[in-house]
């Protein structure tokens, strides 16, 4: 049996790193876009959101337009041209002063950084053996959350929000990034890992409406949407909106109690990242999405249970925001590998966009569930419209993920050869 890390090549590494940096320029503008434009710029949170807003659409866009670029071209190619854009863009909003400008620049940001994401993961793909793809998507989740976590950390000490050109820094911080990142990827060693062969990851044509009817035809690929929308609307809709608005309305903890709790939500998802995959390693993926799905589902519980304790609050909080990110090590390092291995011959950077399309199309609706729920007719009584609703989702993704494995049959995930027939229940990666 081949030891965990065996396969993992130089060029897995190296886009790792790429990664890392690109989202270190990004994590010094993540946390103080919004403010910068409703406050500081004075352009009010309808500004800011409609901004925040056309980001996230541009995303949901860009990743299958990314995909199939990425089945057509070279991978390699296709993500330095989008970091080389997404620095364009982030540099473009030092010179935004007006709200449409703001505006135009965030969604081509958002459209850039997406549309690399594809390729990025074709090019791990390539890079890693099959039996050490979990491993290297661990190690990208675990750099990106390092890179991002820095970066934030960093800027809170360079940005002043009481300047007009005071996230200027950060807005620059990000455009280096992305040019270190492309630099990065344009020199990407092209030697494959032990173990790692062409026709893993096949070519095609990459055409988005194609990959799309083909993953309609295969039962294991619905159901592992289901799962993805699932999951993603359980957890990653609400880290940046809704939770800390729960904690802050219902919970009634102070802001810094919130910080502390994403600050433990990183520590845990880098500490315990590697560890988690080596545990895992020969797990089939399914079961292993079911327990995502049930940890998420005992914390929403878990918090809307402390409603009713505000003694616990701050506690449980904090404990919460931990075991989140416990599911976490296993989202990204099982859920990718799965979506690839199941994936149609010659599409499967096409998948893999349609998939990152539909988690960052979810994601984007976080704020508006959050709202209606914490603001609206339903979210009174503690919230407790929110937090069963999350409740529910945590259910449906347990469920999706059960779905998942009867249509597998609990076969091992590898990918040794390329599906014959689009219909025929493809084996994962």
């Amino acid at each position: 049996m081949q030891v965990v890390g065996q396969g993992v090549g130089r060029g897995s590494r190296w886009v790792v790193g790429a990664s890392a940096v690109a989202m270190l320029g990004w994590g010094t503008v993540l946390p103080y876009q919004y403010a910068y434009a409703a406050d500081t710029r004075g352009w009010g949170g309808a500004v800011a959101a409609v901004a925040a807003s056309l980001f996230s659409v541009a995303a949901l866009v860009a990743g299958p337009v990314g995909g199939r670029l990425a089945d057509r071209w070279s991978p390699a190619l296709v993500a330095v041209v989008t970091k080389v854009a997404a620095a364009l863009a982030a540099g473009s909003l030092m010179l935004a002063d007006t709200p449409t400008a703001y505006a135009v620049g965030m969604t081509a940001f958002g459209f850039a950084m997406a549309a690399g994401g594809p390729a990025q993961s074709v090019l791990l793909l390539q890079t890693s053996a099959s039996t050490d793809r979990r491993t290297i998507f661990a190690w990208l989740a675990a750099g990106q959350a390092l890179g991002m976590g820095i970066g934030a950390f960093v800027a809170g000490y360079l940005v002043d929000l009481a300047r007009p050109d005071g996230l200027d820094v950060g807005f620059g911080a990000a455009a280096a990034g992305y040019l270190v990142a492309a630099g990065m990827m344009a020199l990407v060693p092209r030697t494959p890992a032990a173990g790692a062969t062409a026709a893993d990851v096949p070519r095609g044509r990459g055409q988005a409406a194609q990959a799309l009817r083909l993953v309609l035809a295969a039962p294991a690929l619905r159901w592992t949407a289901v799962l993805t929308v699932a999951l993603a609307l359980a957890f990653y809709a609400q880290f940046d909106t809704g939770l800390p608005a729960y904690a802050l309305t219902v919970l009634d903890v102070p802001a810094r109690t919130v910080g502390l709790a994403a600050a433990v939500n990183c520590f845990v998802l880098i500490a315990l990242q590697l560890a988690v995959v080596r545990w895992t390693a020969n797990r089939p993926a399914a079961p292993l999405l079911m327990a995502v799905g049930a940890i998420w589902l005992a914390c929403w519980v878990g918090l809307g249970a402390v409603a009713s304790f505000p003694g616990l609050a701050a506690v449980v909080l904090v404990s919460t925001f931990g075991v989140f990110a416990l599911g976490e090590t296993m989202y990204g390092p099982v859920l990718n590998p799965l979506v690839a291995g199941l994936a149609p011959q010659g599409h499967v950077g096409a998948t893999l966009g349609l998939f990152t399309g539909l988690q960052t199309g979810v994601s984007a609706l976080g704020p508006l569930i959050a709202g209606v729920a914490l603001s609206g007719g339903w979210g009174g009584g503690k919230g407790v419209g929110f937090v069963a609703l999350h409740v529910l989702i945590s259910a449906v993704a347990v469920g999706a993920a059960w779905q998942v494995h009867r249509h597998l049959g609990g076969r091992p995930v590898s990918r040794t050869q390329p599906a014959a027939e689009p219909d025929e229940e493809l084996q994962a990666a």
